[in-house]
């Protein structure tokens, strides 16, 4: 979250990085510092009021000694009207804070200096590629086919049990969905990340503190008899972990991982870009998170990058890297990559992590500080990743690992999955 003091000492620079971000309520800047203003001359008067009462009480108490109680008496007759008076005054500016709150915590974060101006995916930069394409047999198969002819996944049977977006996984579908989270999980201790099992609901503190509220309210799921949400991503609940807490400096960078399923409304989603795997409801993912020293958010990120990108490129499949640009950014978010990796059965690229610096935006929600060198509490930075979301990682693999007879599994899977493919007879 933006800090008023921020945007009062840099109005023309929101203004400016808010407009990369296409953002279509740039007024909300002016009416910020407007109110803002109006908080600041009712805090005056307020505070002037009660220096006045008090200054008569202590007045009151010199005449009391005095014996001048009827001096006394006028001047208590004074400080009665002054605390009607603050009465009204305190509820109003209680009012105005409230809507300066509300006011404040609908700017998205400011992007940095390096988000590329745009409006639409189109207008995004591809950083680099890797990997190579495979060469299908004739006759290559969409994913949705591939899980039916092997028995992997069910996806009639999953809207029986729920609803569409609900699929069910089976057989070796289940077990090399099993494994791609075990695998996931160890390369990321293995690159120093502390590794967490969280809950999979969260309350509204939370939800606030990452941006999802009010931002993203209605995507997501809520049990509305306890009043929690289910979470969209373990960035929301592992992120959280510090909420309200000051950390030592010297415990910078804190690196965490954890697997969850997320789950998403969707809301809107419709046709072909979400037949399948490639959008569902409920989904497995395994994330990364860091907080880090302001100085050092950047460089975080690009290791988070290159992190990432090693990941996928152990799985053997082609992939590309996107700098987004500011129409096309995270509200949240300062600085984002999107991974995709290409899908050969069906030709389309497919996103399967989003790596983003959220600089102090988040950390000012949840309060996450540290200490610096002038012994004063500032706000850390956050940064998260998927590494990475399966569904997509799954829909690839299995449509670009695809010969007559069987599916090759990736060399990187085979020590959890036991064998190197998957085959008729097994289904």
């Amino acid at each position: 979250m933006l800090s008023i003091g921020y945007i009062r000492q840099h109005t023309d620079l929101v203004k400016q990085r808010l407009a990369v971000k296409n953002f279509k309520e740039i007024h909300l800047v002016g009416e910020l510092i407007a109110l803002d203003d109006q908080r600041k001359e009712l805090q005056l008067e307020s505070e002037n009021i009660l220096a006045s009462v008090n200054s008569i009480s202590k007045e009151i108490g010199q005449l009391m000694a005095k014996g001048q109680r009827e001096l006394a008496q006028q001047r208590k007759q004074e400080v009665e009207t002054l605390n009607l008076s603050f009465k009204p005054l305190k509820e109003r500016l209680a009012t105005v804070e409230i809507q300066l709150q509300d006011m404040l915590v609908k700017l998205p974060n400011l992007p940095s200096e390096q988000v590329p101006p745009g409006k639409s995916p189109a207008d995004n930069i591809t950083v680099r590629e890797g990997g190579r394409r495979p060469q299908l047999p004739a006759g290559a198969q969409p994913h949705w086919d591939l899980a039916k002819k092997f028995k992997l996944i069910d996806f009639e049977l999953g809207n029986k049990v729920t609803g569409s977006g609900f699929p069910v996984y089976s057989g070796y579908g289940a077990k090399l969905q099993r494994s791609l989270i075990q695998y996931f999980l160890d390369f990321n201790t293995k690159a120093g990340y502390r590794e967490y099992l969280p809950p999979f609901m969260v309350n509204e503190a939370s939800a606030f503190g990452t941006g999802q509220l009010p931002d993203k309210e209605g995507q997501m799921y809520f049990v509305t008899e306890d009043q929690y949400y289910l979470i969209p991503t373990a960035e929301v609940p592992v992120t959280n972990i510090y909420r309200d807490e000051i950390v030592k400096e010297s415990d910078l960078p804190i690196k965490m991982t954890a697997y969850t399923p997320c789950f998403r409304r969707e809301a809107g989603s419709y046709g072909k870009d979400v037949r399948g795997l490639n959008r569902l409801h409920q989904f497995d993912k395994v994330e990364i998170v860091q907080l880090t020293a302001p100085e050092k958010s950047y460089e975080a990120l690009e290791e988070m990058v290159l992190h990432v990108e090693q990941l996928i490129q152990l799985l053997d499949l082609p992939y590309r890297i996107l700098k987004l640009c500011g129409g096309d950014m995270g509200f949240t978010s300062a600085l984002t990559y999107d991974f995709e990796v290409y899908s050969a059965a069906q030709e389309k690229w497919l996103e399967v992590s989003s790596v983003s610096n959220f600089e102090g935006y988040q950390a000012n929600r949840m309060k996450i500080r540290f200490k610096g060198a002038n012994g004063k509490p500032q706000p850390v930075h956050t940064l998260n990743g998927s590494s990475l979301a399966l569904p997509r990682i799954l829909a690839a693999l299995l449509e670009n690992n695809q010969e007559e007879k069987i599916i090759r599994v990736p060399e990187a899977i085979r020590p959890y999955f036991g064998a190197d493919h998957i085959s008729l007879d097994h289904a």
